[in-house]
């Protein structure tokens, strides 16, 4: 009964693990276009330096979770 228990709790806080993960992806997603619209809308060329680094930052971060998230999906298959 313990041992139910343990793989219980283990498969709850994995779930609870993905369901953070992909939080953080939709998060990514709406920094990026944030990013992409904002970019679109300025004629600065110090806030077009700006939004240009912040595109390329959250790409990068959608990036890194899509592959932490197919990394975890390949150790669980």
């Amino acid at each position: 009964m313990i041992f139910t228990n343990k793989k219980t709790a283990v498969r709850k806080e994995a779930r609870k693990e993905l369901s953070e993960l992909m939080q953080q992806i939709e998060i990514s997603k709406s920094a990026i276009l944030s990013a992409q619209s904002q970019f679109e809308q300025v004629v600065d060329p110090t806030l077009i330096d700006c939004y240009i680094f912040e595109l390329n930052a959250a790409q990068l971060r959608y990036q890194f979770l899509l592959r932490k998230l197919k990394k975890r999906e390949l150790q669980e298959a």
